[in-house]
């Protein structure tokens, strides 16, 4: 298998990758197949179904909306953010979807859209199966989907394998675990951020990797600012959480003078509220490498432009290309899905990958790094995804704020030694692994548990 870095980094919509992104990616898939397998004119009606954690909290995650959305072609990258709960809202009132963009088919929200709240799929608690139909009322085409974490969808066959889209390039330097990605460095006397490039160019030329990943630096940017500018004084949904990220911004616009030696750990605060308070409310978001834990990167990206004076464009690439390495390791050998190993594999996958790019270009070893990674995961474990109300909001935006600081000090700590340590970045991974094995299902983005039955929703 080989995974990029423009897997780990995508473009998409809010509130959540795997509730919201997977789901639009596997009901565009669904289509896309029928009119490949040239059913899509005798389609009269299509119908899915969403399981487990999809299923419990997708009214929350907005995973209804994206399926609407998904099987009318649209797709996580360029849907207007702005217009996609109108143009959902429209197709309920209408009692017709433009099915792929192309045919017109009846459609009711109640019995279109199903929403299994207590049953699941084998394979993985965030589950999808769709159906069409055709006058008659007989099975044309039948599709099982898995969003398996970060915007990641594979059908069934897949998913009874690895879980990961099989890619068969072959890379100069392929690694599986943190102690075969230091050994290349070793022996090529390579940074992280060269064996990921090595890597990357056996798909695309430096140059077009180079305008990708400060593409999605720019989309970064854009959240943040998008995040500080609204004027909407409430996110949406029935908890009425306050935006705090316009506020924070005006009061550290006229106050922050340079004096308080703690005042980079207010604007970090700032760059993950707004950035989470923009996924919150259906925005445009860069899955890093989930949404839930969208706002860490972003904001440990933004300290370095800001606080760093040699910070620059070569840096951010090599910051990400850093980052991914280590969400490569997660990806493949424990989850950043939250629905299957709690909130430790999403903010805690984000935080460990963040400590290690900044770590990267702050002139960390590669020992360094894989050591801020360690740091930044081994410091999550356990962490439960308990969201209250099925929205990602509470504990959600003001968890980004914590783990974009946590990484940051990860980052430090390690620079201060001299990458030797007890526990390996491997090592923790398994751990995290391991955790989410054992934690009970009612933490894991089902909101049967946790802050989530203790908190009143009002």
């Amino acid at each position: 298998m080989a995974l990029s870095v423009l897997d780990m980094f995508t473009v998409g919509i809010g509130p959540s990758s795997s509730h919201t992104v997977g789901p639009m990616r596997a009901a565009r898939l669904f289509t896309e197949g029928l009119r490949d397998a040239g059913l899509l004119d005798r389609t009269e009606r299509v119908q899915a179904e969403l399981f487990g954690s999809l299923g419990a909290t997708g009214h929350g995650h907005g995973s209804d909306k994206a399926v609407i959305l998904g099987l009318q072609g649209e797709s996580p990258e360029t849907v207007d953010t702005d217009t996609a709960d109108a143009r959902v809202a429209q197709a309920a009132a209408d009692g017709k979807l433009r099915l792929a963009g192309e045919r017109h088919v009846p459609f009711c929200r109640d019995t279109d859209v199903i929403m299994h709240r207590r049953r699941s799929l084998p394979a993985h608690p965030n589950g999808m199966v769709f159906r069409a139909f055709d006058g008659a009322g007989g099975i044309l085409r039948e599709g099982t989907y898995y969003s398996v974490g970060g915007g990641f969808v594979v059908d069934e066959a897949a998913a009874g394998a690895d879980r990961i889209v099989e890619d068969s390039t072959i890379l100069p330097y392929p690694f599986t675990t943190g102690a075969e990605l230091l050994a290349h460095c070793r022996r090529e006397g390579l940074r992280i951020s060269d064996i990921m490039l090595a890597n990357e160019l056996s798909w695309r030329t430096e140059e077009e990797l180079r305008a990708e990943l400060l593409h999605i630096w720019g989309v970064m940017k854009e959240c943040v600012h998008n995040g500080c500018t609204r004027t909407e004084k409430l996110l949406p949904g029935g908890l009425k959480v306050s935006r705090r990220a316009p506020k924070l911004l005006t009061d550290l616009e006229a106050t922050d003078d340079g004096t308080d030696p703690m005042r980079a750990m207010d604007w970090v605060n700032l760059f993950a509220l707004a950035v989470n308070e923009e996924n919150a409310s259906g925005g445009r978001i860069v899955t890093a490498p989930t949404n839930g834990a969208a706002g860490i990167v972003p904001a440990v990206l933004h300290y370095y432009e800001k606080f760093v004076p040699r910070a620059d464009d070569d840096g951010v690439v090599r910051f990400l290309l850093t980052a991914a390495a280590v969400g490569i390791l997660f990806k493949i050998n424990a989850s950043i899905s939250g629905a299957e190993v709690g909130c430790q594999g999403e903010v805690g996958s984000a935080c460990a990958m963040a400590a290690g790019g900044l770590c990267e270009v702050l002139g960390g070893t590669p020992e360094q790094v894989e050591n801020a990674a360690e740091i930044g995961i081994e410091h999550n474990l356990g962490l439960t995804c308990d969201p209250v109300g099925g929205l990602v909001q509470i504990p959600c935006i003001e968890r980004n704020a914590m783990a974009s600081n946590k990484a940051i000090n990860a980052a430090r700590i390690a620079l201060r030694g001299d990458g030797t340590h007890k526990v390996s970045l491997d090592k923790a991974i398994k751990t995290m692994r391991e955790t989410g094995a054992d934690m009970k299902v009612k933490y894991k983005e089902t909101s049967r548990g946790g802050l989530a039955v203790n908190v009143i929703e009002c």
